[in-house]
């Protein structure tokens, strides 16, 4: 099996959107564990509403290009996911494999590891939450020091403990 750890974000109604998604992901493979819910600001055009992210590892027999060309964009058109020219357009869900067990690979216009794993505190401190030990493969640092290398993300980001992603039963970490 592989293993393939997710980023998830939205803010087009991200209550409903985030939680459903991860419910969607798991006719590709197991949820193993998932993040809290964290609420950021809004990227680039600040003038939309915030965002809720999250990440899951799901456990798939696919490989990353089935499960991002079969899956993950299956996901996002049918919860109403359009693409614009704008980077940081409002979204209702954007899903992107940030690793993939400790492979490198291009995959499209993507690289995984994903580089926003070292640039965007909330991917980092989403993913520490899931797998802190996970070592990073072109850094050789755990996801929780890189996590912990950002300063202070506590003042943009906050969690949202009223939105569960996982049934009841289903494994989940609270490593915050």
């Amino acid at each position: 099996m592989n293993q393939a750890y997710l980023s998830l974000g939205s803010n087009i109604s991200p209550d409903h959107n985030l939680p459903t998604a991860v419910s969607m992901l798991e006719n590709y493979g197991s949820i193993m564990i998932s993040s809290s819910v964290w609420e950021t600001i809004a990227l680039g055009d600040i003038e939309q509403p915030n965002y809720l992210n999250a990440a899951v590892l799901l456990e798939t027999n696919l490989t990353a290009k089935s499960l991002h060309d079969d899956g993950i964009k299956q996901i996002e058109k049918l919860l109403g996911r359009k693409k614009t020219s704008n980077p940081f357009a409002s979204r209702t869900i954007d899903i992107d494999i940030m690793l993939f067990n400790d492979e490198v690979i291009t995959l499209g216009h993507r690289r995984i590891p994903d580089n926003e794993i070292l640039e965007r505190a909330f991917v980092a401190l989403c993913l520490a939450e899931i797998s802190p030990n996970y070592i990073h493969p072109d850094t050789n640092q755990t996801l929780e020091e890189i996590a912990q290398s950002f300063q202070n993300p506590s003042k943009s980001m906050k969690i949202r403990h009223d939105i569960k992603l996982l049934k009841q039963g289903k494994p989940t970490n609270n490593y915050v």
